[in-house]
């Protein structure tokens, strides 16, 4: 990929949800929510403080994480639909 973000973003690819509830019921596209649930793709070098230190993020390239429902900026890169947010939107890691 010949793209990486600057400073605290990070670059987000969406996990498609499934398509069936656990009762096996089958969801159609129009009822369907945007996943919430992405893979990190790549992340910037980290936030500077005012005296000029380098503070690294917590994610890194190929974890599996949670964001809120609005967060990021949906951007097209090589193709492909993805999203870019700051550190701080990501809820958490999953496991």
């Amino acid at each position: 990929m010949n793209f990486r973000p600057l400073h605290d973003r990070v670059l987000v690819r969406r996990v498609e949800a499934e398509e069936k509830t656990a009762g096996g019921i089958i969801i159609p596209d129009t009822a369907k929510e945007k996943p919430q649930e992405g893979e990190v793709v790549a992340v910037g070098t980290g936030t500077k403080s005012e005296d000029g230190k380098v503070t690294a993020l917590d994610v890194k390239a190929g974890d599996r994480i949670l964001f809120g429902k609005w967060s990021g900026t949906e951007v097209k890169v090589n193709g492909e639909d993805l999203l870019i947010m700051k550190e701080s939107d990501i809820l958490g890691i999953v496991g």
